[in-house]
């Protein structure tokens, strides 16, 4: 049985579906600038879960948003003297580059704002039906008090967000607390024509609108970012469940950590420290970069630091050496099956990928092992391509610079390995192969041979 971890209960809990389709909303980006690796670990996780759910046979349903109608969008063609909709087209093909390199498999459905606004105007409409929300001065607003349960998810009361958000003193508001659903017209802004008046819907109502029409009024996961818990899904939340009448919105609410920096800020554009994916993507692999992300559990705030990534780079040359080895043909195989109950029990466990990622090392040194031993490791290599794929790994060899080793000195590090390796001391044999790892050099056993070449 599959457990996650809800935000919502603050427990991780068994996973099942309402129905037979799993119904999984990730938001999205808003769309005024080149995605950076915070994006990516993001799209990266919510990734392998939608893989891993597939592979242990649930039908999967994914949608993912773009925001393009937003201040910062506005704000950036502005500053670049474009039309807005340029900036739009511009970083959502952006984006696309940018998760396509990660491997990242594209979402079922994308909606985007600008496509679905008769849906957005709709959903505002019912709530100020419904006594939820309110019009005032051409704008519309929540009305936040009126949710007894409102902050469930953040665990704070509507007087304690208020001052965690600097407390929006709107004029017009019947109450500081509430928030917008629809805008009123700005010169110079992009506009629709609503019943409030012309505007531009609210943040918040956006995802509650596009997940409603893609997905239903109730939904089995909903992901995001840490960040997104206050105000964005507190928002969502209230505003689904008051216009619905049901509850919950979504039985599942998954958050990712944040990436840090050194000195332990979080990473973000507005503080100047973020690593775009594509500079990234150009000095490492998909691989290594998504190795680096799942060898922290995806709660936890991992540390951006280029040496780590080029450690995960070294590491998966282990991966790709053991998998790629030729195979010693013998009667005698090597039974993988534990190594895959491992791997399946840790992602069972709230996704723990790096468990996982040990089950799969512990494996490939196995291999290792057991070819100089004359056993037939066919099948766990196949096992390794299988579980590696789960965590969306493509084993692909990136281009490497090859400096530092002559050809004497690999032969002479080969030569010690094969020694240690005689002497069953594994420890040291590892130690020698890391080295020729980090030199790009990869190696592959058959037998008593080792040969090697240059990545």
């Amino acid at each position: 049985m599959i457990q996650l971890y809800n935000s919502l209960t603050r427990s991780k809990e068994d996973f099942v579906p309402l129905g037979d389709e799993v119904k999984m909303y990730v938001c999205g980006v808003t769309v005024y600038d080149d995605s950076h690796l915070g994006h990516a670990l993001s799209s990266i996780i919510f990734d392998v879960l939608t893989r891993y759910l597939e592979y242990r046979d649930f039908k999967v349903r994914k949608v993912q948003n773009f925001t393009d109608v937003d201040d910062k969008i506005i704000n950036r063609a502005a500053a670049d003297d474009v039309p807005w909709e340029e900036i739009t087209e511009r970083y959502i093909e952006s984006f696309y580059e940018s998760i396509d390199g990660l491997n990242v498999r594209r979402a079922n459905v994308e909606p985007r704002v600008t496509e679905d606004m008769p849906e957005i105007i709709a959903l505002i409409q019912r709530l100020v039906d419904g006594g939820s929300a309110y019009e005032m001065n051409g704008s519309v607003y929540y009305r936040v008090r009126n949710k007894p349960d409102y902050g469930k998810l953040s665990g704070q009361n509507i007087d304690e967000m208020l001052g965690a958000s600097g407390g929006d003193v709107e004029s017009g508001k019947e109450d500081p607390a509430d928030f917008a659903l629809w805008k009123a017209v700005k010169p110079d802004e992009p506009k629709w024509d609503s019943p409030f008046g012309p505007g531009r819907p609210g943040w918040h109502i956006e995802c509650s609108a596009m997940a409603f029409k893609h997905l239903g009024e109730q939904i089995d996961i909903h992901c995001g970012g840490l960040d997104l818990i206050f105000p964005h899904h507190e928002n969502e939340i209230a505003q689904s469940e008051s216009a619905s009448g049901r509850t919950p919105f979504s039985s599942v609410w998954m958050h990712n950590g944040m990436l840090r920096i050194a000195n332990g800020q979080e990473m973000s554009k507005s503080l100047g420290n973020a690593f775009n994916v594509k500079a990234a993507l150009e000095e490492f692999s998909s691989d290594s970069i998504r190795l680096w992300i799942l060898q922290s559990h995806y709660r936890t705030n991992p540390l951006l630091d280029k040496e780590l990534i080029g450690a995960a780079e070294r590491s998966m040359r282990r991966i790709r050496s053991a998998v790629e080895a030729e195979n010693v043909e013998s009667d005698d195989s090597l039974d993988a099956s534990a190594y895959k109950r491992r791997f399946v029990e840790a992602m069972d466990d709230d996704l723990n990928t790096p468990q996982a990622l040990a089950a799969i090392f512990d494996l490939c040194r196995k291999m290792n092992r057991a070819r100089t031993d004359g056993k037939d490791v066919s099948g766990a290599a196949e096992l390794v391509r299988e579980l590696t794929g789960v965590l969306g790994f493509t084993l692909e060899a990136p281009p490497q610079k090859n400096e530092g080793l002559s050809d004497d000195d690999i032969n002479a590090l080969v030569a010690q390995r094969k020694e240690a390796r005689a002497d069953k001391r594994w420890g040291d044999a590892d130690a020698v192969r890391d080295q020729l790892d980090a030199a790009g050099i990869s190696i592959s056993d058959a037998g008593d041979e080792t040969t090697w070449s240059r990545d």
